[in-house]
């Protein structure tokens, strides 16, 4: 088991800091046994509020970074020869279910289609994991959850869950915190005073503005919290905002040139 399966103390907890009822309703989908999926933009905090929930639900956690290569054997298990035997080793998916783990599956899209095939029979009331290979099926225990994410910023035709497989799902929608929540997060995960903190913020919500036009994606919460890391070590604010809120957005240097512009507009 990778983690303790006792709560942990509150001051222990990883730090999230609730914007809503998202906590709540966690909490709920675990006791109920419901399989949920987290929708929002990259670096809002939806990993870091699976992490802070298994931890306070006392849980072990199995995250999984989906991607283009992911296929169900790689979530169920597979033969493995080891010493001249073959040996079956569980993927993290069955260790979560034999464990009665949480496994939390980050950006399901971009996995290849057959993973949500296995995600199924675990999503209704059956909660079964049917291990062909190996002749088991799998019941998953009471502590056993699901939890799927992906940016709906980033969905096409090729890359999106269909309704069949959404509708299985309790859904909350993530996205970045309002400024009054979002400064003392950026303040307490860098060590950068609030006050330092909030021009950081406003532009943050300045180049946010922009998604759609000149860029893909805005500031991430996550990008806000390295900037202010790099300030708070002694770097200039000017060379920090540089490197971690202007050239992750934009290879363009007429792009770059802009965003450089709206800091400056925007600092004074």
């Amino acid at each position: 088991m990778p983690d303790s399966a006792m709560p942990i103390p509150p001051s222990s907890l990883p730090y999230y800091q609730p914007v809503a009822d998202e906590c709540a309703l966690f909490e709920h989908a675990f006791r109920h046994r419901l399989p949920l999926l987290l929708k929002g933009p990259t670096g809002c905090g939806k990993t870091r509020f699976v992490a802070h929930m298994a931890a306070r639900l006392g849980r072990p956690l199995y995250t999984v970074s989906c991607h283009d290569d992911l296929t169900a054997a790689d979530l169920t298990g597979r033969y493995l020869l080891k010493g001249g035997d073959t040996v079956w080793a569980d993927g993290p998916l069955t260790r979560a279910v034999r464990e009665g783990a949480i496994c939390y599956l980050d950006e399901v899209v971009e996995a290849r289609k057959d993973v949500t095939v296995v995600l199924h029979p675990l999503t209704d009331d059956r909660r079964i994991l049917p291990l062909d290979r190996t002749g088991e099926t799998l019941e998953a225990p009471q502590d056993f959850m699901l939890v799927v994410s992906y940016n709906p910023g980033y969905q096409n035709v090729l890359k999106a869950l269909k309704p069949s497989t959404r509708q299985r799902f309790l859904a909350v929608e993530f996205d970045f915190p309002k400024a009054d929540q979002e400064i003392p997060i950026v303040a307490g995960e860098s060590g950068l005073p609030e006050a330092r903190v909030v021009p950081l913020v406003r532009l943050a919500n300045a180049l946010r503005a922009l998604k759609g036009q000149d860029l893909e994606e805005g500031v991430s919460t996550r990008l806000l919290i390295y900037c202010a890391t790099l300030i708070r070590s002694g770097m200039k604010p000017e060379r920090a905002i540089r490197a971690a809120l202007i050239e992750p957005l934009t290879d363009d240097p007429d792009i770059r040139a802009g965003l450089l512009r709206v800091a400056e507009i925007t600092l004074g």
